[in-house]
């Protein structure tokens, strides 16, 4: 497969139909920058959140957020963005928030929160506690929240430097199914690139698409996705070499659109696609639907 094609137009995209995995903010961002660049996004969310079990919890911290009693908040996925939103979570000026990588602090960006701290290296919970007790030598007050099936790596090693830590898991990550066009267009290679941008989202698509067409790129953003890619045997054929979705959109943007295959051109022309969107729900309406693993 080439990867550079001199004649590439002006938009480097044109001719891509792109697969957005999340719904929400920060899909309809991802969705503008593939716009931008001549690409025909897909906005079709693969996962969501659903309600922790313990909402009492959440909404007591998230009270006490807006009070001020915590110095930081960290923020560990786009996910957690989605709660506080949901939630219209108050940040005062006076709670620094930490990003665990760029995609996480974009999603914090979309919605107007601030973000203080991004790890300049290692974007996981670990580089992130690394860095946050670089910065913080004292004992600081922390809201640390988190999805149930994510393990406290974080709090751990926060609470070892010696800073008060409130883990509070903030949200169930659950799978939504594709619709029958989305998935006609996958199966078809009417799709040209599929964007998996965590491993809850590499699951949903090895579980959701088990025919990919062989033209459609399996794009993910960044090694420590690829690797989470690898252990649900999806086959990755690009790598951002950054965890962001700037770094994912550039890398796809080197690469010439694949040659459509005769099931992708028997499918008639669509326009742009915007699956109706699930997290507009209430968090707290959202119940037990397919848990991800």
């Amino acid at each position: 497969m080439s990867n550079k094609n001199p004649s590439k137009p002006s938009k480097p995209l044109t001719g891509w139909r792109v697969l957005v995995p999340r719904g929400g903010p920060w899909g309809d961002s991802v969705a503008a920058t593939l716009r931008s660049k001549g690409a025909v996004p897909v906005v079709a969310p693969l996962i969501n959140f659903a309600s922790t079990d313990d909402t009492d919890t959440l909404e007591q911290s998230l009270r006490d957020l807006a009070a001020g009693q915590f110095d930081w908040l960290t923020v560990t996925s786009a996910t957690t963005v989605d709660v506080l939103y949901s939630y219209q979570a108050t940040i005062p000026p006076s709670t620094k928030v930490a990003a665990v990588g760029e995609t996480t602090a974009a999603a914090l960006k979309a919605v107007g929160y601030p973000v203080d701290l991004v790890p300049d290296r290692d974007n996981s919970a670990a580089g992130m506690a690394r860095q946050l007790n670089d910065v913080e030598p004292s004992p600081r007050r922390i809201l640390s929240l988190r999805s149930e099936i994510a393990k406290p790596v974080l709090s751990t090693s926060l609470k070892k430097a010696g800073h008060d830590v409130r883990s509070v898991i903030a949200y169930r990550t659950v799978g939504v199914p594709a619709i029958d066009k989305v998935v006609r267009d996958v199966t078809s290679g009417r799709i040209n690139a599929i964007l998996v941008t965590s491993g809850s989202v590499a699951e949903q698509v090895r579980e959701q698409f088990p025919d990919i067409a062989d033209t459609t790129l399996l794009a993910a953003i960044g090694p420590r996705t690829a690797r989470d890619a690898e252990r649900v045997s999806l086959p990755i054929r690009v790598v951002a070499p950054t965890q962001t979705i700037d770094s994912l959109i550039e890398t796809l943007s080197g690469i010439e659109v694949p040659v459509p295959s005769p099931e992708a051109l028997a499918v008639p022309p669509t326009e742009e696609v915007t699956v109706q969107d699930t997290q507009s729900v209430p968090v707290s309406r959202l119940g037990n639907a397919g848990r991800v693993r």
